[in-house]
Protein backbone atom coordinates (compact mmCIF):
# COMPACT_ATOMS: atom_id res chain seq x y z
CA UNK A 1 0.00 0.00 0.00
CA UNK A 2 3.17 2.34 1.14
CA UNK A 3 4.12 2.06 -2.94
CA UNK A 4 1.19 3.47 -4.11
CA UNK A 5 1.80 6.33 -1.94
CA UNK A 6 5.30 7.11 -3.00
CA UNK A 7 4.38 6.95 -6.30
CA UNK A 8 1.58 9.26 -5.98
CA UNK A 9 4.15 11.70 -3.99
CA UNK A 10 6.75 11.66 -6.90
CA UNK A 11 4.53 11.82 -9.63
CA UNK A 12 1.94 14.51 -8.50
CA UNK A 13 4.62 16.62 -5.80
CA UNK A 14 7.96 15.64 -7.42
CA UNK A 15 9.11 13.85 -4.30
CA UNK A 16 11.58 10.89 -4.21
CA UNK A 17 11.71 7.59 -1.77
CA UNK A 18 14.71 8.75 -0.32
CA UNK A 19 12.87 12.25 1.00
CA UNK A 20 10.09 10.29 2.55
CA UNK A 21 9.74 8.32 5.57
CA UNK A 22 6.44 6.73 6.21
CA UNK A 23 6.49 5.76 9.64
CA UNK A 24 3.34 4.44 11.53
CA UNK A 25 2.57 2.49 14.70
CA UNK A 26 1.97 -1.03 16.09
CA UNK A 27 -2.05 -1.22 16.86
CA UNK A 28 -4.51 -3.90 18.32
CA UNK A 29 -7.34 -1.63 17.92
CA UNK A 30 -7.03 -0.26 14.82
CA UNK A 31 -8.26 -1.84 11.03
CA UNK A 32 -6.32 -4.41 8.93
CA UNK A 33 -5.14 -2.18 5.69
CA UNK A 34 -4.23 -3.61 1.93
CA UNK A 35 -3.47 -7.23 2.07
CA UNK A 36 -1.77 -7.37 5.59
CA UNK A 37 -2.47 -10.19 7.59
CA UNK A 38 -5.09 -12.08 5.39
CA UNK A 39 -4.31 -15.47 6.60
CA UNK A 40 -4.48 -14.29 10.33
CA UNK A 41 -7.47 -12.38 10.35
CA UNK A 42 -10.22 -13.77 7.24
CA UNK A 43 -13.10 -12.15 6.80
CA UNK A 44 -16.14 -12.95 3.90
CA UNK A 45 -16.00 -10.49 0.77
CA UNK A 46 -17.78 -7.93 1.98
CA UNK A 47 -15.54 -7.12 5.05
CA UNK A 48 -12.23 -7.54 2.47
CA UNK A 49 -14.22 -5.47 0.24
CA UNK A 50 -14.33 -2.62 3.22
CA UNK A 51 -10.65 -3.24 3.83
CA UNK A 52 -9.82 -2.76 0.05
CA UNK A 53 -12.25 0.71 0.08
CA UNK A 54 -10.23 1.90 3.54
CA UNK A 55 -7.05 1.24 2.69
CA UNK A 56 -7.84 3.13 -0.68
CA UNK A 57 -9.02 6.21 1.23
CA UNK A 58 -5.55 6.05 3.71
CA UNK A 59 -3.65 6.64 0.29
CA UNK A 60 -5.39 9.24 -0.64
CA UNK A 61 -5.61 11.18 2.74
CA UNK A 62 -1.79 10.73 3.03
CA UNK A 63 -1.25 11.89 -0.27
CA UNK A 64 -3.38 14.34 0.42
CA UNK A 65 -1.33 15.57 3.77
CA UNK A 66 1.85 15.69 1.80
CA UNK A 67 0.59 18.30 -0.71
CA UNK A 68 -1.20 20.31 2.25
CA UNK A 69 1.83 20.24 4.40
CA UNK A 70 4.13 21.83 1.60
CA UNK A 71 2.06 24.09 0.60
CA UNK A 72 1.53 25.19 4.40
CA UNK A 73 5.35 25.38 4.98
CA UNK A 74 5.77 28.65 7.59
CA UNK A 75 9.26 29.75 9.50
CA UNK A 76 10.11 27.25 12.39
CA UNK A 77 13.06 26.44 14.79
CA UNK A 78 13.35 22.73 14.94
CA UNK A 79 15.05 21.13 18.34
CA UNK A 80 15.73 18.15 19.72
CA UNK A 81 16.36 16.04 23.30
CA UNK A 82 15.86 13.09 25.01
CA UNK A 83 13.75 11.82 27.77
CA UNK A 84 13.12 8.45 29.54
CA UNK A 85 10.21 6.60 29.91
CA UNK A 86 10.09 2.93 31.68
CA UNK A 87 7.35 1.75 30.06
CA UNK A 88 8.73 -1.04 27.98
CA UNK A 89 9.49 -4.89 28.96
CA UNK A 90 11.52 -7.18 27.29
CA UNK A 91 8.64 -9.99 26.58
CA UNK A 92 11.46 -12.50 25.38
CA UNK A 93 13.01 -12.68 28.98
CA UNK A 94 9.92 -12.60 31.19
CA UNK A 95 6.70 -13.57 31.36
CA UNK A 96 4.01 -11.63 31.36
CA UNK A 97 2.47 -13.25 34.31
CA UNK A 98 5.20 -12.82 36.20
CA UNK A 99 5.90 -8.80 35.61
CA UNK A 100 3.55 -7.48 38.20
CA UNK A 101 4.87 -9.26 41.16
CA UNK A 102 8.40 -8.55 39.83
CA UNK A 103 8.13 -4.86 39.58
CA UNK A 104 5.87 -4.88 42.76
CA UNK A 105 8.79 -6.85 44.97
CA UNK A 106 11.11 -4.34 43.20
CA UNK A 107 12.91 -6.79 41.38
CA UNK A 108 15.02 -5.98 38.12
CA UNK A 109 13.71 -7.52 35.00
CA UNK A 110 15.30 -8.88 32.36
CA UNK A 111 16.46 -8.73 28.87
CA UNK A 112 17.86 -5.74 26.75
CA UNK A 113 15.44 -2.38 26.50
CA UNK A 114 15.92 1.11 24.76
CA UNK A 115 13.65 3.77 27.75
CA UNK A 116 15.22 6.57 25.62
CA UNK A 117 12.60 8.99 24.40
CA UNK A 118 13.55 11.02 21.22
CA UNK A 119 12.08 14.55 20.69
CA UNK A 120 11.92 16.94 18.41
CA UNK A 121 9.74 20.21 18.50
CA UNK A 122 8.67 22.95 16.05
CA UNK A 123 8.26 26.05 17.43
CA UNK A 124 6.74 29.23 15.54
CA UNK A 125 8.98 32.53 14.90
CA UNK A 126 6.73 33.98 18.11
CA UNK A 127 7.86 31.31 20.58
CA UNK A 128 4.90 28.85 20.70
CA UNK A 129 4.80 25.62 20.04
CA UNK A 130 3.64 24.23 16.98
CA UNK A 131 4.25 20.74 16.90
CA UNK A 132 6.13 17.64 19.11
CA UNK A 133 7.70 14.53 17.44
CA UNK A 134 8.54 12.37 19.67
CA UNK A 135 9.03 8.55 19.98
CA UNK A 136 9.85 5.74 22.07
CA UNK A 137 10.49 1.59 21.56
CA UNK A 138 7.40 -0.47 22.83
CA UNK A 139 4.52 -2.11 21.25
CA UNK A 140 1.53 0.31 21.68
CA UNK A 141 -0.71 -2.86 22.78
CA UNK A 142 -1.95 -2.19 26.19
CA UNK A 143 -5.01 -2.97 24.54
CA UNK A 144 -6.58 -5.85 22.44
CA UNK A 145 -10.16 -5.14 21.83
CA UNK A 146 -13.02 -4.32 18.99
CA UNK A 147 -12.71 -0.56 19.79
CA UNK A 148 -11.31 2.31 18.32
CA UNK A 149 -8.38 3.72 20.35
CA UNK A 150 -4.78 4.72 19.42
CA UNK A 151 -3.18 3.02 23.02
CA UNK A 152 -0.95 4.43 25.43
CA UNK A 153 0.59 6.66 22.63
CA UNK A 154 -2.79 8.48 22.09
CA UNK A 155 -3.08 9.04 25.75
CA UNK A 156 0.18 10.81 25.50
CA UNK A 157 -0.96 13.09 22.14
CA UNK A 158 -4.07 14.05 24.13
CA UNK A 159 -2.15 15.30 27.13
CA UNK A 160 0.80 17.19 25.23
CA UNK A 161 -2.06 18.73 23.30
CA UNK A 162 -4.05 19.45 26.29
CA UNK A 163 -1.04 20.88 28.07
CA UNK A 164 0.27 23.27 24.49
CA UNK A 165 -2.73 24.43 23.01
CA UNK A 166 -2.51 25.02 19.32
CA UNK A 167 0.44 22.36 19.14
CA UNK A 168 0.59 19.14 17.21
CA UNK A 169 1.81 16.15 18.80
CA UNK A 170 2.71 12.83 16.94
CA UNK A 171 4.21 9.62 17.24
CA UNK A 172 6.64 7.36 15.93
CA UNK A 173 7.26 3.89 16.92
CA UNK A 174 11.26 3.39 17.17
CA UNK A 175 12.43 -0.30 17.23
CA UNK A 176 10.19 -2.23 19.81
CA UNK A 177 9.56 -5.55 18.00
CA UNK A 178 10.38 -7.88 21.05
CA UNK A 179 9.25 -4.98 23.32
CA UNK A 180 5.58 -4.71 25.55
CA UNK A 181 3.66 -2.27 27.83
CA UNK A 182 3.57 -4.85 30.78
CA UNK A 183 1.49 -5.09 32.72
CA UNK A 184 -1.44 -4.91 30.57
CA UNK A 185 -4.89 -4.97 29.33
CA UNK A 186 -6.82 -2.29 31.32
CA UNK A 187 -7.64 1.07 29.91
CA UNK A 188 -6.32 2.18 33.23
CA UNK A 189 -2.83 1.01 32.43
CA UNK A 190 -3.06 2.13 28.79
CA UNK A 191 -3.98 6.09 30.52
CA UNK A 192 -1.50 5.33 33.10
CA UNK A 193 1.40 4.78 30.38
CA UNK A 194 0.38 7.65 27.94
CA UNK A 195 1.04 10.16 30.83
CA UNK A 196 3.99 8.66 31.92
CA UNK A 197 5.08 8.78 28.27
CA UNK A 198 3.73 12.40 27.71
CA UNK A 199 5.80 13.26 31.22
CA UNK A 200 9.05 12.08 29.59
CA UNK A 201 8.52 14.44 26.52
CA UNK A 202 7.60 17.57 29.01
CA UNK A 203 10.82 16.85 30.62
CA UNK A 204 12.71 16.81 27.61
CA UNK A 205 10.98 19.95 26.55
CA UNK A 206 12.05 21.82 29.78
CA UNK A 207 15.35 20.51 29.39
CA UNK A 208 17.61 22.39 27.26
CA UNK A 209 16.95 20.95 23.62
CA UNK A 210 19.28 21.69 20.60
CA UNK A 211 18.55 23.75 18.35
CA UNK A 212 19.12 21.75 14.17
CA UNK A 213 20.38 24.26 11.76
CA UNK A 214 17.88 24.35 8.36
CA UNK A 215 19.85 21.37 6.84
CA UNK A 216 18.76 18.32 5.27
CA UNK A 217 20.91 14.94 3.81
CA UNK A 218 18.43 12.07 3.12
CA UNK A 219 19.86 8.47 1.75
CA UNK A 220 17.59 5.46 0.79
CA UNK A 221 18.16 1.80 -0.22
CA UNK A 222 16.74 -1.84 -0.44
CA UNK A 223 18.23 -4.41 0.61
CA UNK A 224 17.06 -7.71 -0.13
CA UNK A 225 16.53 -9.95 3.00
CA UNK A 226 16.88 -13.71 2.09
CA UNK A 227 15.06 -16.24 3.37
CA UNK A 228 16.56 -19.41 5.31
CA UNK A 229 14.68 -21.59 2.95
CA UNK A 230 11.33 -21.08 0.45
CA UNK A 231 8.56 -23.44 1.11
CA UNK A 232 8.12 -26.18 -1.03
CA UNK A 233 4.65 -27.55 -2.26
CA UNK A 234 5.59 -30.71 -0.79
CA UNK A 235 5.48 -28.79 2.46
CA UNK A 236 2.60 -26.82 1.95
CA UNK A 237 0.52 -29.65 0.79
CA UNK A 238 1.74 -31.28 4.12
CA UNK A 239 0.35 -28.78 6.03
CA UNK A 240 -2.43 -27.43 4.49
CA UNK A 241 -5.10 -29.51 7.10
CA UNK A 242 -2.94 -28.53 10.03
CA UNK A 243 -4.40 -27.74 13.36
CA UNK A 244 -3.17 -24.19 13.78
CA UNK A 245 -5.41 -22.18 11.56
CA UNK A 246 -3.28 -19.82 9.93
CA UNK A 247 -0.69 -22.04 9.09
CA UNK A 248 -3.54 -23.93 7.23
CA UNK A 249 -4.91 -21.01 5.40
CA UNK A 250 -1.52 -20.04 4.60
CA UNK A 251 -0.82 -23.36 3.06
CA UNK A 252 -3.82 -23.24 1.21
CA UNK A 253 -3.17 -19.57 -0.52
CA UNK A 254 0.64 -20.44 -1.24
CA UNK A 255 -0.52 -23.43 -2.73
CA UNK A 256 -3.34 -21.68 -4.69
CA UNK A 257 -0.21 -19.32 -6.19
CA UNK A 258 2.05 -22.33 -6.46
CA UNK A 259 -0.61 -23.48 -9.13
CA UNK A 260 -1.22 -20.32 -10.71
CA UNK A 261 2.29 -20.90 -12.34
CA UNK A 262 3.73 -17.92 -9.60
CA UNK A 263 7.55 -18.76 -8.25
CA UNK A 264 8.24 -17.42 -4.70
CA UNK A 265 10.90 -15.07 -4.34
CA UNK A 266 14.21 -16.19 -2.53
CA UNK A 267 14.18 -12.98 -0.72
CA UNK A 268 12.09 -9.41 0.29
CA UNK A 269 12.83 -6.09 -0.21
CA UNK A 270 13.36 -4.32 3.06
CA UNK A 271 13.49 -0.26 3.25
CA UNK A 272 16.54 1.75 4.86
CA UNK A 273 16.60 4.91 5.79
CA UNK A 274 19.47 7.53 6.99
CA UNK A 275 18.24 11.43 7.67
CA UNK A 276 20.96 14.16 8.83
CA UNK A 277 19.10 17.13 10.43
CA UNK A 278 21.73 19.26 10.91
CA UNK A 279 25.06 18.91 12.09
CA UNK A 280 24.57 16.13 13.70
CA UNK A 281 21.11 14.45 14.26
CA UNK A 282 21.18 11.22 12.16
CA UNK A 283 17.65 9.52 12.05
CA UNK A 284 17.65 6.52 10.57
CA UNK A 285 14.21 4.45 8.96
CA UNK A 286 13.77 0.81 9.28
CA UNK A 287 11.09 -1.14 7.91
CA UNK A 288 8.64 -3.53 9.62
CA UNK A 289 8.83 -4.79 13.56
CA UNK A 290 12.48 -4.56 13.98
CA UNK A 291 13.80 -5.32 17.80
CA UNK A 292 15.54 -4.10 20.41
CA UNK A 293 18.71 -4.38 19.45
CA UNK A 294 19.37 -2.37 16.48
CA UNK A 295 18.55 0.60 18.25
CA UNK A 296 21.14 -0.12 20.93
CA UNK A 297 23.43 -1.10 18.41
CA UNK A 298 23.40 1.99 16.32
CA UNK A 299 23.16 4.61 18.44
CA UNK A 300 26.13 3.19 20.17
CA UNK A 301 27.83 2.77 16.80
CA UNK A 302 26.76 6.48 15.25
CA UNK A 303 26.55 8.33 18.38
CA UNK A 304 23.80 9.34 21.23
CA UNK A 305 22.18 11.75 18.69
CA UNK A 306 20.66 8.79 16.66
CA UNK A 307 17.37 8.48 16.39
CA UNK A 308 16.16 4.70 14.67
CA UNK A 309 12.72 4.63 13.60
CA UNK A 310 11.20 1.03 13.30
CA UNK A 311 8.29 0.29 11.55
CA UNK A 312 9.17 2.65 8.32
CA UNK A 313 7.57 1.71 4.86
CA UNK A 314 6.53 -1.35 5.09
CA UNK A 315 4.93 -4.11 7.46
CA UNK A 316 6.62 -7.23 6.09
CA UNK A 317 7.52 -9.34 9.43
CA UNK A 318 9.80 -9.10 12.56
CA UNK A 319 13.18 -8.25 11.47
CA UNK A 320 15.29 -9.93 14.59
CA UNK A 321 19.01 -9.18 15.20
CA UNK A 322 22.03 -12.35 15.26
CA UNK A 323 21.50 -12.88 19.10
CA UNK A 324 17.73 -13.39 18.24
CA UNK A 325 17.79 -15.20 15.40
CA UNK A 326 19.69 -17.57 16.78
CA UNK A 327 17.76 -17.15 20.35
CA UNK A 328 14.82 -18.82 18.36
CA UNK A 329 11.38 -17.85 19.49
CA UNK A 330 8.55 -15.67 18.26
CA UNK A 331 10.19 -13.03 16.77
CA UNK A 332 13.09 -14.91 15.64
CA UNK A 333 11.90 -18.08 14.76
CA UNK A 334 9.58 -19.97 12.36
CA UNK A 335 6.58 -17.36 12.10
CA UNK A 336 7.00 -15.52 8.98
CA UNK A 337 3.66 -17.28 7.95
CA UNK A 338 1.85 -15.28 9.67
CA UNK A 339 2.80 -12.49 7.53
CA UNK A 340 2.20 -13.70 4.59
CA UNK A 341 6.45 -14.62 3.48
CA UNK A 342 6.56 -17.41 1.07
CA UNK A 343 9.00 -19.20 4.15
CA UNK A 344 9.03 -20.01 7.56
CA UNK A 345 12.43 -18.08 8.74
CA UNK A 346 15.06 -15.64 7.92
CA UNK A 347 18.35 -16.55 6.72
CA UNK A 348 20.81 -15.77 9.85
CA UNK A 349 22.98 -12.95 7.93
CA UNK A 350 19.74 -10.41 8.07
CA UNK A 351 21.47 -8.37 10.36
CA UNK A 352 24.68 -8.19 8.96
CA UNK A 353 22.85 -7.07 5.36
CA UNK A 354 20.76 -4.09 7.03
CA UNK A 355 24.01 -3.19 8.87
CA UNK A 356 26.43 -2.61 5.95
CA UNK A 357 23.37 -0.63 4.40
CA UNK A 358 22.98 1.27 6.99
CA UNK A 359 26.60 1.94 7.07
CA UNK A 360 26.65 2.68 3.36
CA UNK A 361 23.91 5.24 3.61
CA UNK A 362 25.28 7.00 6.74
CA UNK A 363 28.26 7.57 5.08
CA UNK A 364 26.65 9.40 2.16
CA UNK A 365 24.31 11.65 4.46
CA UNK A 366 26.89 12.31 6.98
CA UNK A 367 30.42 11.58 5.36
CA UNK A 368 31.99 10.55 7.80
CA UNK A 369 32.96 6.83 9.54
CA UNK A 370 30.42 5.86 12.58
CA UNK A 371 31.09 6.67 15.94
CA UNK A 372 32.79 4.39 18.22
CA UNK A 373 32.26 4.28 22.32
CA UNK A 374 34.73 2.53 24.39
CA UNK A 375 33.78 0.35 27.33
CA UNK A 376 33.83 3.67 29.66
CA UNK A 377 33.71 6.38 27.10
CA UNK A 378 31.50 8.74 25.81
CA UNK A 379 31.00 9.49 22.37
CA UNK A 380 33.90 10.06 20.23
CA UNK A 381 34.36 11.71 16.51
Amino acid sequence: MSDRVFERLRAELGLERRQVMLTFSHNHCGPRLGDDFVDYYPVEPEQAALVDEYSDLVVEKLDCLVGDSLAALAPATIRVGTGRATIAVNRRNNREAEVPQLIERGEPLAGPVDHDVPVLTATRPDGGLAAVLFGYACHPTTLSFTTWCNDYLGFSQLELEQAHPGALAMFVNTCGGDQNPLPRRTVELCRLYGHRLASAVEGAMDGPLRPIRPEVRTAFALVELPYLKVVTREVLEDRVDDANPILARWSARMLRRLEAGEAFAPSNPYPVHAWRLGDDTLVLGLGAEAVVDYALRFKREYGPQTWVCGYVDDMIAYIPSRRVWEEGGYEGGSYLYEYGRPAFRWAGDVEDRIAATVDRLVEQVRGATRVERGPQEGAKP
